[in-house]
């Protein structure tokens, strides 16, 4: 499977990965971040085209591109089957599971807290939710490369196969009876589960959840953006588990 990556830090980091297989620079830009990409995709043997604007835009579908887009080999997310081999061989993971957030920026944006956090993995509903996109790329910063992202066609059953495995799984919900994080246990095994921007945790989902945790309120606003609520409770439990 291949996918496009757009922006100097997110194709940088994909030539020093040796994921890229083809180059577009903008044809007119002759500055020192466009020679060092140019110097480490020709030192990897990737194939470089000069290129104008539009084709540039056209690849990048909308986002900044900075002049830059590649091709990049396996992109897409992992399967079901493949995270549940995952699974077994791992150790006390931390896994992030985004239930429908739709925007591909918030998905961006929580990719890029989970690799800053030392997410173990990611796992994202296959339907209604935001994909891999160029934009959601863009904004994880090469997170989108660095983490095992699954996506997975029935997430009912997939968060019963960590419960099975014993990963404690932890819904983020505005409602009275869930816990401050500071106040929960975010070490050992744990799924850190968030919902969509607007409607969170589907029934379902919910009622898969093994606690719940909420993020108190001081001021007139009623809840976070969900990559702002996604980068507090995972840095919380980076700093419970040291």
């Amino acid at each position: 499977m291949s996918d496009i990556v757009c922006g100097i830090h997110a194709v940088r980091l994909a030539l020093a990965e040796g994921q890229v297989k083809r180059l577009w620079l903008d044809e007119r830009r002759k500055d020192r971040r466009i020679a060092e990409l140019l110097a480490l995709a020709q030192k990897r043997g990737v194939t470089v085209s000069p290129s104008g604007h539009r084709e540039l835009d056209r690849l990048a579908e909308g986002v900044r591109h900075q002049g830059v887009a590649a091709e990049v080999e396996g992109g897409a997310p992992r399967t079901e089957n493949q995270f549940e081999a995952w699974l077994d061989a791992a150790r006390d993971p931390l896994i992030l599971v985004l239930d429908g957030v739709e925007d591909p920026r918030n998905l961006g944006a929580c990719l890029r807290a989970a690799d800053g956090a030392g997410v173990d993995a990611v796992v994202l509903p296959r339907r209604r939710a935001a994909g891999l996109t160029p934009a959601a790329r863009k904004t994880a910063a090469g997170a989108a490369e660095s983490l095992p992202i699954f996506s997975v066609t029935n997430l009912a059953r997939t968060l019963d196969v960590m419960g099975e495995a014993g990963i404690a799984r932890l819904g983020a919900v505005l409602a009275p009876e869930a816990t401050a994080p500071w106040k929960s246990d975010l070490t050992g095994s744990l799924a850190i589960i968030l919902g969509a921007e607007e409607t969170g945790l589907r029934r379902l989902t919910r009622e898969k959840m093994d606690g719940l945790v909420a993020l108190p309120m001081a001021g007139v606003v009623e809840s976070l953006n969900v990559a702002v609520a996604c980068g507090v409770l995972l840095y919380e439990a980076r700093r419970q588990r040291g």
